[in-house]
């Protein structure tokens, strides 16, 4: 990779599957000064909140025997769902011109789940995308990595 440049006025997302930092730098690119447009988080309900449904019981059709069928990881689903709506409000931001140039710091799970949902002006905004879980680290300890990154 080449050398990471974050401008004045980019954009640094950095996200995990419940928590979103919209960041920009104020500063410039040889220093940093990253402060936060807007914090998406979704409440992490207890399994029981997000489907009360038992698995599934599917009949065997040779035998008798029954089995369970998998219940889908309702957290994982919850995850992907606000990652995909995070990727809706990044390209609705590229549109509207207020974001120019994207930097994406998410864990490789994470980013899995967004690239699907990148669209073409989301994808031609996108500078880079680092994969780390940063989402907790203090703003000061994601401008030391960033610039680590350049």
């Amino acid at each position: 990779m080449g050398k990471l440049k974050i401008n004045q006025g980019d954009w640094v997302i950095v996200c995990d599957g419940k928590k979103a930092l919209v960041l920009e730098n104020a500063g410039d690119e040889k220093f940093l000064n990253l402060k936060t447009r807007e914090v998406f988080s979704h409440a992490d309900p207890k399994t029981s909140e997000l489907g009360t449904d038992a698995p599934g019981r599917s009949f065997s059709s040779v035998g008798h025997g029954r089995s369970s069928v998998e219940q889908a990881d309702l957290h994982t689903l919850e995850e992907e769902r606000f990652l995909k709506k995070l990727a809706g409000h990044l390209d609705a931001e590229v549109k509207a011109g207020r974001a120019k140039s994207i930097v994406i710091v998410a864990p490789p799970r994470a980013l899995g789940v967004l690239r699907p949902a990148y669209t073409h002006d989301l994808r031609k905004a996108l500078q880079t995308e680092i994969d780390k879980d940063l989402v907790k680290v203090p703003l000061h300890e994601i401008e030391k990595h960033l610039t680590a990154q350049a």
